[in-house]
């Protein structure tokens, strides 16, 4: 069964954050404002976002955008994929065959997020929350 793709965009920054926020953002990978990943959806993820609604912006990611978004900036991981011992597995992103890093760095977006800023849902006319299948507009301005 193939599942649908989420691209995940962390919108605001580091500053007085609560420390369930901040682990779930470890969880996702998002370190820094501005960078996106890509996920499954899955209960568990939706869990995740749920957590940090106020913080990042998401949506279903179509084919043709992920394809772009690899090609422009998909960085190739080139490091071991496991220790020696086999006891620890580097994750990555897998696309077409190819290994990479499951961190897209991304530009701030050309003409900002939305008409309200980035302390506003979505659905306010600002950029925060699940955007369905306008993130791939976003994601264009971005790249």
């Amino acid at each position: 069964m193939d599942r649908t793709k989420i691209a995940v965009i962390r919108v605001r920054g580091n500053v007085n954050l609560r420390s369930e926020v901040k682990s779930t953002f470890e969880a996702l990978n998002l370190h820094t404002k501005n960078w996106c990943v890509v996920l499954e959806n899955t209960p568990s993820v939706l869990g995740m976002l749920a957590t940090v609604k106020d913080f990042c912006t998401w949506g279903d990611i179509t084919e043709d955008m992920l394809k772009e978004l690899v090609a422009k900036r998909g960085e190739p991981f080139d490091e071991r994929t496991e220790d020696s011992k086999s006891k620890i597995q580097y994750k990555y992103f897998e696309y077409d065959g190819k290994k990479y890093n499951r961190v897209f760095r991304l530009n701030s977006p050309v003409h900002s997020y939305g008409r309200m800023g980035v302390k506003f849902g979505f659905a306010d006319g600002g950029a925060l929350g699940n955007r369905k299948e306008k993130i791939n507009d976003l994601l264009k301005r971005m790249i």
